[in-house]
């Protein structure tokens, strides 16, 4: 989008209106196919998983209602039910497991508990240096990166201006370790978050000043309204009634655009999701480099709103907005970093007594983080664009790098996605994508609750896995549902199915390096038919 006034714009609108019949059937073919919005990817990620228990409906397929996700974690999203689809039984790929000391063993690599899962959550890809130890925890295996591009930046290289996405970090930071990155440009290739001063800078230049055209226009006012005048002196002119029809659908087309790009880039609209706020600096204990600070998180909704406003002008359509590892959230009362909260001994320990109350601790985290999504929904449903909202061109997606924090699964994934993609996807629908597996319902909550409740023995054993999801259930590759997005967004692909910069007109079949998480045991080349062994998106969630 060029860098214009709102006025600027609503002069040179004006004498489009008066110059538009006499221009030709361009005009005619324009205001039949009317306005298409564009589509957008909004990735919001947290580390460490959930207490599935209750962070799940106990719907398992069929539609959901604000009712199914009132008794969970999930209920600040209650009042969207009708625009949420929660893709069921999803396994993300190469998961860590104490047995993975080889190729062909375990369901993953063996190099470390939390760089692989995170490195392999948006790529689904190995990890390298490769590690057959699971207990070594050595620093090789915890500089270990991917060995190819996340989602966003596979998105991103077609859609986005400059070939990247908007990647934000809700704490501030622009780099994190290697277990906080999930977002990388190619092979071992990190990608830097950009800061909320640098990500609104870029905004400032299209928002203008707000002046009383755009803040009638904000308030719903027609753009023919504004140059009424204009509209009088032609309507008295002699004219054809093929041209009077001309003027009249080019009439239609204005108020439909003007309604729709003014308030969808403005500083009424800045103003309005409060990306346009100080960014609060006040500090908790330690400081910045430990990510002790302000750890109430409330800039997390002004990066949200920046990155509403960056999808609404159309500045960036690929977004991520990265919640921190290892973070401590004193401003909820709690005094454990979130990942030792997720091991549930007050250490990094796999086995162990207890913390004491720490489920009540963790669903507070869970809690927390629904509430910032549903913040995030709110805003892309508030803007009104032609007849919908910025929301329904969106997918907006909350994934986080496990499903249970204890056992660090990769089956039953938890995934909740906001907005339809312009209408490729079903919404308010929960749709189980694993039924061969013969999963109940009850099963498909989980064991988050088995260790640490109150009448157990209050010891915890992630060793084995305890408070994952039986692995027999909840495993349809991730890999499908990243190709659905992908195919919502329009992306092209070459000739293996894979998503490529001027490839046909295809839809993308293939993503990652296998589908099967087995095939990852290992690491590259160790499994010698690694591929995708099930190419395709998954036919049960397209509208």
């Amino acid at each position: 989008m060029a860098k214009l006034s709102r006025r600027i714009f609503l002069r040179g609108l004006g004498g489009a209106v008066v110059a538009a019949p006499f221009l030709g059937s361009l005009f005619e073919r324009t205001a039949r196919a009317g306005f298409v919005a564009p589509k957008r990817t909004i990735l919001m990620f947290t580390h460490y998983g959930h207490i599935t228990n209750q962070w799940f409906p106990a719907k398992l397929d069929g539609e959901l209602s604000a009712a199914d996700l009132q008794p969970t974690t999930l209920a600040p999203l209650a009042p969207f039910a009708s625009k949420l689809l929660m893709p069921r039984g999803i396994r993300s790929m190469n998961e860590w497991t104490s047995d993975n000391r080889g190729a062909g063993k375990g369901r993953g690599q063996g190099n470390d508990i939390h760089t692989q899962l995170v490195a392999s959550a948006l790529t689904c890809q190995p990890v390298t240096p490769n590690s057959n130890d699971p207990f070594s925890f050595n620093t090789a295996t915890k500089l270990a990166t991917p060995i190819g591009p996340s989602l966003d930046h596979v998105i991103a290289q077609q859609l986005s201006p400059e070939g990247t996405p908007l990647l934000l970090n809700v704490a501030g930071m622009t780099r994190e370790d290697a277990m906080g990155n999930v977002s990388y440009v190619a092979a071992q290739t990190p990608f830097a978050a950009t800061s909320a001063a640098q990500a609104f800078a870029k905004l400032t230049g299209l928002l203008g000043p707000t002046n009383a055209d755009t803040r009638a226009l904000a308030r719903g006012k027609a753009v023919t309204d504004l140059i009424r005048d204009d509209l009088r002196t032609l309507a008295r002119m002699d004219m054809s009634k093929a041209d009077k029809d001309k003027l009249e659908a080019w009439m239609e087309l204005t108020n439909s655009v003007g309604s729709m790009l003014v308030p969808l880039c403005s500083q009424h609209l800045a103003d309005q999701l409060g990306a346009s706020a100080p960014l609060n600096t006040n500090q908790g204990e330690g400081d910045v480099i430990s990510r002790r600070v302000n750890d109430t998180m409330d800039n997390a909704d002004l990066h949200a709103a920046i990155a509403v406003l960056t999808a609404a002008c159309n500045v960036n359509p690929v977004i991520v907005l990265k919640y921190p590892s290892g973070f401590t959230y004193y401003g909820l009362g709690i005094n454990t970093d979130s990942d030792t909260l997720a091991h549930r001994v007050g250490t990094s320990n796999m086995t162990g007594p207890c913390m004491e109350g720490v489920l009540d601790k963790l669903l507070t985290l869970d809690s927390y983080h629904a509430q910032k999504f549903a913040n995030l929904v709110k805003m892309l449903n508030s803007i009104p664009e032609g007849e919908q909202t910025v929301l329904d061109s969106t997918v907006a997606v909350w994934l986080s790098d496990c499903s249970d924090g204890c056992a660090r699964n990769l089956n039953n994934a938890t995934i909740i996605q906001a907005g339809s993609g312009g209408g490729y996807f079903k919404t308010g629908k929960v749709i189980d994508l694993d039924p061969g597996s013969g999963a109940t319902a009850e099963a498909m909550l989980g064991r988050s609750l088995d260790q640490c409740s109150p009448g157990t023995d209050m010891m915890v054993d992630a060793v084995n896995q305890a408070t994952g999801t039986d692995p027999q259930y909840g495993n349809a590759p991730v890999n499908k549902y990243f190709c659905n997005i992908m195919n919502a967004m329009g992306l092209r692909a070459d000739e293996s199915g894979f998503a490529a910069n001027g490839g046909p007109e295809s839809e993308v079949t293939h993503f990652g390096y296998s589908d099967r998480t087995e095939d990852f045991c290992g690491g590259a080349g160790a499994i010698p038919d690694a591929k995708i062994h099930d190419p395709g998106a998954f036919d049960l969630l397209k509208a």
